[in-house]
Order: C-alpha cells, then structure tokens, then sequence
C-alpha cells in the first residue's frame, strides 16, 4: 500500500479493498486523489446523493473515463478535456477497419454515459427486451442452461466454476437474448474481459494494440449481426434495438452498436462475478453455507446479500456540473466524481456489522445494482440468472472445498469477481 489513503490502481488495493474503504469512510468520506484529481465518495448516504442528483453530477464522465482508459489510462485522464487525444489517436489508427468515424463513437454516449432527456429516451427503448414478464419467462430456459453446465462441470470432483459454470451462465443467456450464437460464448467473455482489464485494469492505457484489436473484432462481429437484424428482423434485442432506429426514438446506428457492447458486456460480467464472489463469502462461513445448501428457500436472501457484501461493480464515474457541496467538502465544477458503491453497502451506519457476512440481514437499500435513473437495467435478470444458479448447484452438490488457497482476481478497480475457483465437490 502506498503512503497515501487510497490508491484504486494499486494492485494491493484492487485485491482487497475493503479495508481500504474502511479508511476512507472513518477519515476522509469525499477523498481527493492527487494527481489526475479525482474525488472518491464512500459513505452511503454521500453515495446516494451523488447517484440521486444527475443534474448535479453528470453521467457524460462514463464515456469519457472509459474513452481514455484505451487511450493513456485513467490515471493520466484530465478531466478539463472533453475527448481524451491518445484514445482518439489509437482509434483513428483503426479507422479504415471499424467501418465508422472513431470521432463519433466518441461523442455517442451510451445509455449509462447520458444524462436527461436523453437517457430517457435511450431507456425506453431497452427496457422493452427487459419487461417483467419477459425476464420471469427465461427462467425455464436459464434452468436447463444451468443444468447443462453442471452436467459438464460434475463429470470431474475438481472444477473451475468461475470457467466452467459462472461465465457460461450468463453469457449464454446473453447470448440468447441478443440473438447470437450462444456457442461462440469463448469469444464473448474474452472480448469482454479485455475491454474491462484494457481500459480499467492495471495494464489500462499500456495495451493499446490488444485492446483495439479486440475492439476491433467485436465491431465486426456486432456489426454484421445489426446488418443481419436490419435485412431480417427476428425476436431479440439487436432486433428491438434496430426498429427503434426508424421508430419515434430514431436510435442511430451508432447507438444501437453502443448498446449492443453494453448488453453484451454488462450482460455476463455481472452475473459471473456476483456469483464467484458470493461462493467466496460462503466458503468462509461453512455454517451458512450448510444452510442454504439444505435450504433452497434462502437462496434469495443468499443473493441480496452477496449483491451487498461484495458486489460485481465496485464504482462509476461522474462529473460535476457546478461547484457541489458534499459531506463537509467542496468539489469544484467539472471534477471526476466516483462513487463508491461497494464501500457504501459495506458502512455500519447503513447496514450495522457490515465486514460481517450474514444471509439473516435486512438487505434492503443497498446500492449493488445503483440507484434511480441509472438504476441497473439489467438487475433482474442478474437475480434471475442467480439464484437459478445457486438453486441448481446445492441441489447437485453436498459439500465444495476450496483447492486454492489464494484467489486472483479480475484485473479492474470498476469491477470485482474472481478470475478463477478452483473447487472440489461431493455430488448430491
């Protein structure tokens, strides 16, 4: 750890932390980073505040924080700049194989990088492939998915359930929705991985050549499927998402690509790590791991839970669109503001006894998926697809021991999962 309180690109930090955001909670709740300048809020109620005001704190820095990490980094972002020159440099190098001006890319902001009005009309029109009865419908399907993979898994006692059972999941039903080839689900988690590591990790802004090479193979992938959808529409959302191109929203083309990478990614990252992370925490409490293993019935409270002890999204990104007033500090206009989610759901004064994991707790409030307009579209499915999971693999497994002593983690401050678990098993 380094002299200063907090460091998000320090190794030691994204590893672990919590004890971290223990820090910053009792010392300093709106913490400013020098050097690039960035402001991290950690207590929930601040969090809440940040989230709950977008016309105080704006969206618009998801896309240009994200823009610069394939460009210099995060880290060297400066927040005065409206589009980050060496990410606009590295795309251009691109240019004549993205088959679209990297420029506009740029300056289209994705459903969560825009700020009203705007994202209400972008919201509209993703949540119809997100409907309640929609979401409750897959449930059948996403069963035999998860039986499917724990068929394959449980041929050996000794497995991988992050490779495989958490990442083909929800890729899978990703997949499905979207209206690709489910089998190609290699593909998807590895462009997703390197998007995530090379613009958030601790390599960000030192792999520009990997980074845009598989930016670029994901474009052309997408972007023939989009064309496919366009000449024969079918039941799935790129198809929803191109009708909304000659609809009353009149999505453009580069919107409905920018949406397709934010399903995609969003779609499996969330899932995978929500429930790595939450076998993790139970491994440690073997006593509630016997419960819910007995119990199917605390599967839910299981998931809530792990959502908030440790959730797959650690921060976002804002920025201010005046001078704002927050626990005591000032935070001048057009600073990079990140609001810490995970630090918040781990606060006493919000959840008491909050290092301690407890499938018992009142959940209720916690932040893992946001809160109000950004609001994560995709919550329900996350909690579908999860507690489906959990439901089918203690109902196939008696017991599961760690083999590894260590765990290694995604390589990101924004997101958190294990890249990795390797487990033994009794099978039920």
């Amino acid at each position: 750890m380094t002299d200063m309180l907090y460091d998000p690109f320090c190794s030691e930090t994204s590893a672990n932390p919590f004890p971290a955001y223990a820090r910053l909670r009792q010392q300093a709740p709106v913490y400013r980073l020098e050097g690039p300048g960035f402001y991290f809020v950690s207590r929930y109620q601040d969090v809440l505040d940040v989230v709950r005001h977008p016309e105080i704190y704006s969206s618009k820095a998801m896309m240009k924080m994200m823009m610069a990490g394939m460009g210099a980094g995060i880290q060297n972002v400066d927040p005065s700049q409206e589009i980050d020159p060496k990410a606009l440099e590295a795309l251009s190098g691109l240019s004549a194989n993205l088959g679209f001006d990297p420029l506009e890319m740029m300056t289209t902001p994705s459903i969560i990088a825009s700020d009203p009005p705007n994202h209400e009309r972008l919201r509209s029109i993703v949540n119809r492939g997100f409907t309640p009865r929609r979401i409750a419908a897959l449930e059948p399907r996403i069963r035999r998915i998860a039986g499917d993979a724990l068929d394959r898994m449980l041929e050996s006692d000794e497995f991988d359930l992050v490779s495989d059972f958490t990442i083909p999941l929800p890729v899978t039903v990703i997949a499905e929705l979207l209206g690709v080839e489910s089998e190609r689900f290699a593909d998807f988690k590895r462009w997703s991985d390197t998007l995530i590591s090379g613009s958030t990790g601790s390599a960000s802004g030192t792999q520009p050549a990997l980074l845009l090479s598989t930016f670029q193979e994901f474009n052309a992938y997408f972007m023939e499927h989009i064309e496919r959808r366009r000449r024969d529409p079918k039941d799935d959302l790129i198809s929803t998402l191109v009708a909304a191109e000659s609809g009353e929203a009149a999505l453009t083309p580069m919107e409905t690509l920018m949406f397709t990478i934010l399903l995609l990614i969003a779609g499996n990252e969330t899932t995978t790590n929500l429930m790595g992370n939450t076998v993790l925490a139970l491994l440690d409490e073997p006593e509630q791991l016997a419960r819910v293993q007995s119990d199917p019935s605390l599967v839910p409270a299981l998931v809530e839970e792990g959502l908030r002890f440790d959730g797959p999204v650690q921060m976002l990104f804002r920025e201010t669109t005046r001078d704002a007033e927050l626990a005591g500090a000032t935070i001048p206009k057009g600073s990079v503001v990140f609001p810490i989610f995970a630090s918040a759901n781990r606060d006493d004064a919000q959840f008491p006894d909050a290092e301690r994991f407890d499938i018992d707790r009142n959940t209720r409030g916690h932040l893992a998926f946001g809160f109000g307009i950004h609001f994560c579209l995709g919550a329900s499915l996350a909690r579908l697809e999860a507690r489906v999971g959990f439901e089918e693999l203690f109902r196939r497994v008696s017991s599961l021991r760690r083999l590894e002593p260590e765990t290694e983690y995604v390589d990101s401050f924004l997101v958190r999962g294990p890249r990795r678990l390797r487990l033994g098993a009794r099978r039920s």
